[in-house]
């Protein structure tokens, strides 16, 4: 308790926020100093770097998260290894900023979502012992699981963050992540943290990617600036269909994943497309369309009712993808749609940075989730402590 005291006392911390999500890109992290809590936080973000999954590691995270192939050996020793590649993570960006070990304050991790069953159960890996021990740094993670403990969904959790650093006096925002699922935060002008309005709006780029890596037999592993969904042809009448999913009708909060819109439903969707005698680069430009569309339709059903829109911020890796944002931008006519970039932050830091946002306050003992975006009986303080 004594570490905890001393670090609380800080005026400035540093530390490392880790984040590896739907996506399965790799593991994304952000090196930030940080001052206060709450809404007097003040965080800066020093450095960002992506460590990509090989190949085999890729496979063993989607074999563990399928109930069909995984199995209790596997994900135990995966929980160990990702802990040592969270771990070497962390040791690469201080080595890169010249920055000993003993310099930093704490680690954050999120952990690597392999099945998450909203209000009942999640479960992330990547064991914090062994981040803990590699860096001999008090470590934060698991972060989900208090508030699934308390009736909520788990998720998402970013609105936190996004509520202390996003927030405007004279402005309604809506800050779209596009990693491997979509989500969605609404803050109103001069809100509070209880009108804070998040959700996931469906697939992000989970299903593009998939599609362009079983079309490419491997060879590639997503749609480079959507080059390849530029060069087909949408087919609106399949999207519509998609978009019947009682998903897209149930009202928030809410919350899916890979569970729902990982492989098996890829799959299913390409032999759906193939039977219609679609193109590569039509069913490309299609899965693309699906996730605008379900963007913009999960705004004209829960976002816009409640107020007009000033500005959407796009973030994740989906903002990279131009097709997708040209996509966006034409169902949102009327709606100026920017990315983190156009104001001088990262899309690709911002989930990273939120962890390292959300263990500060797990260490000041704050309440860190938001119940009316959870679906959680009553505020909790998330993340678990290994010193």
């Amino acid at each position: 308790m004594e570490k905890i005291i001393d670090l609380i006392k800080k005026d400035e911390k540093l530390a490392v926020g880790l984040m590896s999500g739907t996506s399965l890109d790799g593991i994304d992290v952000a090196l930030v100093k940080i001052k206060g809590c709450r809404e007097k936080t003040d965080l800066k973000l020093i450095d960002f770097i992506t460590l990509e999954y090989d190949n085999e590691t890729r496979n063993r995270i989607i074999k563990a998260s399928s109930i069909d192939s995984s199995d209790v050996r596997d994900i135990s020793l995966l929980n160990f290894d990702l802990g040592m590649k969270f771990a070497d993570a962390v040791l690469k960006i201080l080595e890169k900023n010249d920055i000993k070990i003993e310099s930093l304050d704490f680690i954050a991790s999120h952990g690597q979502t392999i099945y998450h069953i909203p209000t009942r159960a999640t479960f992330q890996i990547g064991e914090i012992s062994v981040i803990a021990e590699v860096t001999k740094t008090l470590t934060i993670g698991d972060f989900r699981v208090r508030d699934v403990a308390a009736g909520g969904h788990g998720a998402p959790l970013v609105p936190y963050s996004e509520y202390l650093l996003y927030r405007s006096e004279n402005k309604n925002i809506v800050l779209q992540n596009i990693g491997g699922i979509g989500n969605a935060t609404l803050l109103l002008k001069n809100c509070k943290l209880e009108d804070v309005v998040a959700f996931d709006t469906g697939p992000g780029n989970m299903i593009i990617d998939y599609v362009v890596e079983k079309l490419t037999y491997g060879e590639k592993k997503y749609d480079n600036l959507g080059e390849m969904a530029a060069r087909g042809k949408i087919d609106y009448n399949l999207v519509e269909e998609l978009l019947k999913d009682p998903y897209f009708e149930q009202a928030p909060p809410k919350t899916t994943g890979r569970e729902k819109y990982g492989k098996e439903f890829a799959d299913n969707l390409i032999d759906l497309m193939k039977s219609k005698k679609l193109t590569s680069y039509d069913m490309i430009a299609t899965v693309t369309y699906f996730t605008a569309k379900s963007i913009s339709e999960s705004y004209k059903k829960w976002i816009f009712p409640i107020a007009n829109i000033d500005e959407v911020i796009l973030g994740g890796g989906g903002s990279h993808n131009i097709t997708l944002i040209r996509y966006l931008k034409q169902e949102l006519s009327g709606v100026q749609v920017i990315t983190q970039e156009d104001i001088g932050l990262s899309s690709d830091a911002k989930e990273a940075i939120a962890f390292a946002i959300l263990g500060n306050e797990t260490i000041h003992g704050n309440f860190n989730n938001i119940p009316n975006v959870t679906g959680a009986k009553h505020p909790v303080v998330m993340g678990k402590i290994t010193i």
